[in-house]
């Protein structure tokens, strides 16, 4: 059965974001709360607990998942960002934006896109997320809490313990969160796209591929 935390939105108890910090370290699946869903996450090495996030969800291996960063520290790591893509990351982040990137070496295969080599990237504006990240010190790997045959996620802690106790470590509850989609924006060739119109605002980057 899974632990269940209720966590201050505003003021997260340190002790709590320690022992999430941990869970996430020994291989446990979570779900925690971003600016946009809950959301499932697991420790970027752990093929078993990337499994079990596949199998609640029932996703295959062609779904990608989102490497969610404490700040922009950590994406050049991942992601090949020339000075443009920098400044487009900086001027959005963080916030409720999924940017999708050419991988760098350090992003496992089984975590890019088959064909077009991407990872999906996001440094979500939640300051529970935020302090999870910087306890962790690297990134989570994520899939929005959208359960099988469903359009929106989970948005009541209180449902996600109902449905998924059994099978996640640990809930982190801070609250009833409306989902609200990320606004998707695809840059792997010159310009950058807006593939998925969400809750960011960014209508500027139609023109920069007009320009």
């Amino acid at each position: 059965m899974a632990q269940h935390f209720y966590i201050h939105p505003d003021n997260p108890q340190q002790r709590l974001i320690k022992q999430i910090a941990d869970q996430v370290r020994r291989g446990g699946v979570i779900a925690y709360p971003t600016d946009s869903s809950y959301a499932l996450a697991c420790h970027l090495g752990d093929k078993q607990a990337v499994d079990r996030i596949r199998q609640i969800r029932q996703i295959d291996d062609k779904h990608n998942f989102t490497l969610v960063c404490r700040d922009l520290s950590d994406i050049s790591t991942y992601a090949q960002v020339n000075n443009d893509t920098y400044r487009l990351l900086k001027s959005l982040t963080p916030g409720p934006f999924t940017f999708v990137l050419k991988a760098t070496k350090e992003v496992p295969r089984r975590l890019q896109h088959p064909k077009r080599k991407t990872v999906g990237i996001r440094v979500p504006d939640n300051i529970v997320a935020k302090q999870i990240l910087e306890e962790l010190g690297e990134p989570m790997l994520t899939s929005t809490l959208i359960m099988p045959n469903e359009s929106e996620a989970i948005a009541d802690p209180y449902d996600i313990d109902e449905r998924l106790a059994n099978v996640l470590d640990l809930i982190v509850d801070a609250g009833v969160i409306p989902y609200e989609p990320t606004t998707v924006v695809v840059w792997d060739q010159d310009f950058p796209e807006i593939v998925r119109q969400g809750k960011g605002e960014a209508s500027f980057i139609a023109q920069m591929g007009d320009s």
